[in-house]
């Protein structure tokens, strides 16, 4: 089954549309804490940060791979969402270091198993990672998600009614 994305219908809709295929910038793993927090960021990183800081509303879609997101994503969200961008490097409260407040986020997700399953027998736990831990610690709310389960169950008709899920949240931009 071919992905149609919603961003036609967003940008019809008139929103502006960027769009960023993390695993495809080829940025390199964080090793250190050190590098993270001072190190520079490689190039590509900073045209991100913009279209970010342009946006109103994120949407990620990713596989879920061993119960989380790729190790790619995972690398791609530390390398843009570093001390000074998305975090403040010295807040008065830790529990408020979010510099990206003002934007609201959308996660979708896939996998084979039932969604049903991984949300209530596994509770989710990449769902709640992006949700709490990455994107609510840099200030980015509500962040909603979308669980496609049982991807490789998945007739024509049932695809189609994703596609058509997509594409209305492409237009709301939710």
């Amino acid at each position: 089954m071919r992905w149609r994305p919603a961003t036609p219908r967003a940008r019809a809709a008139g929103h502006q549309v960027e769009l960023v295929e993390a695993a495809r910038l080829g940025l390199p793993l964080l090793t250190s804490q050190d590098a993270w927090q001072h190190g520079t960021p490689p190039p590509g990183v900073a045209a991100v940060q913009e279209a970010i800081h342009k946006a109103q509303h994120l949407v990620f879609f990713y596989p879920l791979w061993l119960g989380d997101m790729p190790a790619l994503l995972k690398g791609f969200l530390e390398q843009v969402a570093r001390p000074g961008f998305a975090l403040d490097p010295a807040p008065r409260n830790p529990l408020r270091a979010g510099l990206l407040g003002g934007r609201s986020a959308r996660l979708v997700v896939s996998m084979g198993m039932p969604a049903l399953l991984y949300r209530w027998f596994y509770g989710a736990p990449s769902l709640r990672l992006m949700r709490r831990n990455i994107l609510g610690f840099a200030g980015i709310e509500p962040v909603r998600s979308t669980i496609v389960g049982s991807t490789g169950a998945l007739d024509a008709a049932a695809a189609e009614r994703l596609f058509a899920r997509m594409r209305r949240l492409g237009v709301q931009a939710r």
